[in-house]
């Protein structure tokens, strides 16, 4: 009997196959979708169509918003008498750029730019200590009750924002367990800031995507709790972070009511509730109010400019990518 060798094929040697490229056309198709395919849009005069009613909704969209911003700026360079005009004129008649340093002196700015400022910040800061502890702690840590838990913070936000003022004043005046009253002094405006519902929900949400083989690896590393969630879980939480951020400085920096509520001392008042009370007084000429609110929103635009790309990202976090 004569044995038969059957030799295998030698292994194929080169670079594997490439797949087949799609032409430009199709690639930018691809990266491109929006609602209206690019067929519809080559048939006719649809393209011209489209672009013009796109580019309308623009104009349109940037004139509502922008328009009030002109009005205000404009107006605090117009003289008293003409913005006592019945008709009122779009363009002033005589610029006064010197309205602002006249308001800024005038009305104190200085001071209250600062007190806003403070307490600003530290709402921000005392937010996020907060909300975040909370956050990690219902999505990481799993307490026995904090399915509970997270239903009664929910539940909160089916209340009105007036329905809790008499609640939250009657805390502020006498702070149950420790009896202290906090009016007058920056807590406050802290510590009923720090309780958002919302930005807990936001966070825990953001949390519960993180992979867990990332706070595993970490666990087994020796990290504990705390530092898992400063050197893990924090730096990947940076999208939503900006975005609560944002909505925690904005929202400090123009609330009107509670400061009003809280803060009796004249001098620690914030801007919007010493702006109200100048206005109030009628001694403050209509175009130096003008420059002063022009002045007051300055700030909240710079912020937005510089950080709306981090806005952005943290409004379309849903995911991380490995």
């Amino acid at each position: 009997m004569t044995l038969t060798t059957v030799r295998r094929p030698a292994a194929v040697t080169g670079p594997p196959p490439r797949r087949a490229r799609r032409s430009r056309p199709a690639r930018r198709e691809a990266a491109a979708r929006t609602l209206i395919s690019e067929a519809d849009l080559n048939r006719g005069h649809r393209r011209v169509l489209y672009w013009a009613a796109l580019t309308a909704m623009a104009a349109l969209f940037l004139l509502i918003f922008l328009f009030p911003l002109y009005w205000m700026i404009t107006g605090a360079m117009k003289a008293p008498a003409e913005l006592a005009e019945p008709v009122p004129t779009l363009v002033p008649r005589a610029w006064h750029p010197e309205t602002f340093a006249v308001a800024w002196e005038r009305l104190d700015l200085g001071r209250f730019l600062l007190n806003t400022a403070f307490y600003t910040a530290g709402v921000w800061l005392v937010t996020l200590v907060v909300d975040v502890a909370a956050a990690y702690a219902l999505s990481r840590l799993r307490p026995v009750l904090g399915k509970l838990v997270l239903g009664l913070i929910l539940a909160s936000l089916m209340l009105p924002a007036d329905a809790l003022l008499v609640p939250k004043y009657l805390a502020v005046v006498d702070v149950p367990i420790f009896g202290v009253n906090l009016v007058d002094s920056p807590w406050a405006l802290w510590l009923p800031a720090a309780a958002n519902a919302f930005n807990i929900y936001v966070l825990k949400r953001f949390f519960d995507r993180i992979p867990g083989e990332l706070l595993e690896t970490a666990a087994i590393d020796g990290a504990g709790r705390l530092r898992t969630l400063w050197s893990v879980v924090l730096p990947l939480s940076r999208p939503v972070l900006a975005v609560v951020s944002i909505f925690a400085i904005i929202g400090s920096w123009k609330d009107f009511l509670w400061p009003l509520l809280v803060l009796r001392d004249p001098q620690a008042q914030t801007l919007s509730v010493a702006l109200s009370r100048l206005a109030m007084t009628g001694y403050v000429p209509q175009n130096e109010m003008f420059a002063a609110l022009a002045i007051a929103s300055l700030p909240m635009i710079v912020i937005f400019m510089i950080f709306q790309r981090g806005i952005l990202n943290g409004l379309s976090a849903g995911a991380l990518k490995g």
